[in-house]
């Protein structure tokens, strides 16, 4: 039924999950962007700019400008792969030779890459305690940088050695954007356990699935081969003993009892079919083939699948057994949803002519199996007379099971 959760289609679109793969794609691949663009820019920005401003020693500014261009794209790798230690001190040289760099090429882009390895040291070191000590170091390299600079050679506008220290604070930004990536990590993770835990509950729907069409068909072929072996041996042992008559007459009832065991069979089959609806809706349009007045009490409510099909099978044992035993009587069919149960009650009237002696001793598929079934789900059925319909008036099959 589709009001059961083992019914749900295995490959069925699962809300929200298309958004969450999006969010979390979208935020991964600004990410990816975001820390090249910002290297490459200071990169290109500070060597077009070279050419204009008088530089501290020369030399000097151009290879240490080098050398942090290559850590800054560098950065932009994954460092995973590289040992603990190896990152620390590829952090600290990165942040030491920026920090250094920044009083010899003020007039430039130059001083953002110390801010950068802050933030680099941040999101690439897998330890807080790491990342913050490589922020103090480059924070303190670049405060004396700054103060021997402008001893050697100071300048207008030079950096007080207190603002320096400022170029450790992006390890902060760094380390949220860590936390945030650890974060969609473990999202991609939960969703990816999802996946797994929901083709697992869907495998294990469909081995239930399969072994309940086992226990219907046997239920619907074990009791109607069981009626027509019998009827054979009884024609055999009728037609030894001469009476030619009676043994026919056993012959008709197992071919009576073998066609309405294929029609048993197909209403199985169309009854598991029938579990793409909910329960009401299947016994709506039952009772619309079978032109039956049908009335649903109570307020809908979802019910297992072993219950549902159950219902369905003792609506269909009944409505059969009204047209072979009572013959043009009006049958009228009410599902009753309640607090924690289901009340299927179906009513027939007295006949309105006699049935055909072919289907005298039934099929065997009875409600004696229905009632076995409603046991083991925990419910009941009972079927007999209509005592408030008044006498003669016809039969009720009432069955509750829990939802």
């Amino acid at each position: 039924m589709s009001s059961t959760g083992p019914d749900l289609a295995p490959d069925a679109p699962r809300p929200g999950a298309a958004a969450t793969r999006k969010i979390l794609g979208g935020s991964r691949f600004a990410d990816d962007l975001f820390r090249p663009f910002i290297a490459v820019t200071a990169i290109v920005v500070t060597a077009t700019e070279f050419p204009d401003h008088r530089l501290i020693a020369p030399t000097l500014t151009t290879a240490l400008f080098a050398l942090v261009s290559l850590i800054a794209l560098g950065s932009n790798l994954p460092w995973d792969r590289l040992p603990d230690h190896w990152q620390i001190a590829l952090a600290a040289t990165y942040a030491v030779l920026a920090a250094v760099l920044l009083p010899l090429a003020r007039p430039t882009l130059a001083p953002m890459f110390a801010f950068i390895a802050s933030a680099v040291a941040g999101a690439k070191l897998p330890s807080r305690r790491a990342a913050f000590g490589v922020a103090i170091t480059g924070a303190l390299s670049c405060a004396v940088a700054v103060t021997i600079v402008s001893h050697v050679e100071p300048t207008p506008g030079q950096w007080p050695w207190w603002l320096a220290l400022s170029v450790g604070l992006p390890v902060y930004i760094g380390i949220s954007r860590r936390d945030r990536q650890d974060a969609v990590d473990s999202a991609r993770r939960a969703a990816a356990e999802t996946r797994r835990a929901a083709d697992a509950e869907a495998q294990n729907a469909a081995l239930r699935e399969r072994g309940r069409i086992a226990r219907e068909i046997h239920d619907v072929l074990g009791h109607s081969l069981s009626g027509i072996a019998l009827q054979l041996d009884m024609a055999d042992a009728l037609s030894d003993s001469g009476r030619v008559d009676e043994a026919t007459a056993a012959i008709r009832r197992a071919r009576a009892m073998a066609v309405d065991s294929i029609a048993e069979t197909r209403r199985a089959v169309h009854a598991l079919r029938e579990d793409t609806l909910p329960l009401h809706e299947a016994l709506r349009l039952m009772a619309d083939g079978e032109q039956v007045d049908f009335t649903l009490r109570g307020e809908v409510a979802a019910v297992t699948v072993e219950t549902a099909q159950t219902v369905i099978r003792a609506a269909q044992e009944a409505l059969t057994n009204a047209v072979k035993y009572a013959p043009g009587a009006a049958r009228t069919m009410t599902l009753e949803f309640r607090s924690d149960s289901v009340l299927l009650t179906v009513v027939n009237g007295p006949s309105e002519r006699r049935h055909p002696a072919s289907v005298a001793q039934g099929t065997g598929v009875g409600l004696v199996g229905m009632r076995e079934r409603a046991a083991l789900l925990g419910g009941t059925l009972r079927a007999g007379p209509d005592v408030d319909g008044g006498s003669g008036a016809g039969w009720i099959v009432r069955l509750e099971v829990p939802r």
